[in-house]
């Protein structure tokens, strides 16, 4: 008989960094490693209001069990980068209207939490509505 291989994780990495190790960088030494606008932005300073929200995720995080996903955090801050300390939190990103839900993944190192909450609703293309010209709202019988 043969045995089935166990199929193996892809493990993730950024830039040629396991999660772990990126997890243990510093601010400075992470700031080295991703793109420019997102360099450019941590070289300069955390405010307050993105501090605040990495110490609410971190005390999220602490509450829970391992294998437990942790509480949701909203937050209005569509414009925070997002840090391997991160990953694995439940974050609400208000669009607008609403909060839209994601869990972090390490995939989305490096990109803003307003990516991952759409700000308008996509145009889903039906019949021609009302003010529509006289050839656009021909419709063939067939």
């Amino acid at each position: 008989m043969v045995e089935k291989k166990k199929k193996s994780f892809r493990k993730f990495n950024y830039r040629g960094l396991e999660l772990k190790t990126l997890i243990d960088l510093s601010i400075q030494n992470l700031v080295k490693i991703l793109p420019a606008r997102a360099r450019r932005k941590l070289s300069r300073g955390l405010q307050q209001k993105p501090i605040t929200l990495i110490r609410k995720l971190r005390k999220a995080k602490k509450k829970i069990n391992p294998q437990e996903k942790p509480e949701r955090i909203k937050t209005h801050l569509r414009n925070m980068i997002i840090v391997p300390e991160m990953v694995g939190s439940q974050i609400d990103v208000y669009n607008g209207k609403i909060f839209s839900n994601f869990e972090v993944k390490p995939e989305m190192i490096g990109h803003y939490l307003g990516e991952f909450s759409i700000t308008y609703k996509p145009v889903k293309h039906g019949r021609p509505g009302v003010g529509a010209s006289g050839s656009s709202r021909f419709v063939p019988l067939k």
